[in-house]
Formats: C-alpha cells, structure tokens, sequence
C-alpha cells in the first residue's frame, strides 16, 4: 500500500509541475509595451542614449559598454545582468547602486517581470 501511495504522490507532483506555467515568467508582448517607458534613455540595439542600449543586456556585465558613460559606481558594481539582479536593480535602482545616474524605477513586479522577459528576449 505505501508503494502505492508513493507512486501516486510521484505522479501526481509530476503531472502538477508540468502543467503549472512557471512563476517567474513574464509575457514578452507585454515587456515590450512596458518597455516604452524606458526608451526615453534606452534603445533595445547598440544605439547610446543617455544610457546604454540594451540589447543583450542580460548576461553583460554591468558598466562594460565602450564608450557608455557610467557612474564610477556602476563600472565597479561588480554585477551582471541576470534576472535576479535586474529585478532588483529595476525596483530601486538606487539601493542596488547607490550613486547610479539612472534614477527611475519600475515598482510594479509584473511590469518588471515582463521588462525582464522582453529583455531576455533580446539576449537569445
């Protein structure tokens, strides 16, 4: 009987998390809108704004774009661009690098999520 049980423990859990979408996924779609935003001081290519574009941001390391001028805080942050850290530095950008020249955030988790998925999507 416990074998049983076990076995329909083990099935049930594997059929929930293939079925259950991922937490920390956003939709691309609506990074993109939510990216608008941003686009003020960030292009999504090469092109320099007042900040640096940020096609294939995720996976950089922050402040190592020739040319891009960063704080002096920024160059030695010593962070890279993976979801966690933008989630972070996106929230309050200020906290994660205290004297970064990028002031505006983005409170709303869902928008950030859906910020970072956009972003993901111009990494692959």
């Amino acid at each position: 009987m416990t074998k049983i049980l076990a076995s329909v423990v083990t099935s049930t859990l594997i059929l929930v998390s293939a079925t259950a979408p991922a937490a920390a996924e956003g939709d691309v779609a609506l990074g993109q809108k939510a990216f608008q935003r941003c686009s003020a001081c960030h292009s999504t290519t090469d092109q320099k704004k007042a900040g640096p574009g940020l096609g294939g941001v995720v996976g950089r390391a922050a402040g190592s774009i020739e040319g891009v001028r960063y704080s002096a805080a920024m160059k030695a942050s010593g962070l890279v661009w993976d979801e966690a850290t933008l989630d972070r530095f996106l929230a309050a950008p200020r906290e994660v690098v205290p004297t970064t020249t990028m002031t505006a955030g983005v409170p709303n988790p869902e928008d950030r999520l859906n910020i970072i998925a956009y972003l993901k999507s111009l990494s692959e």
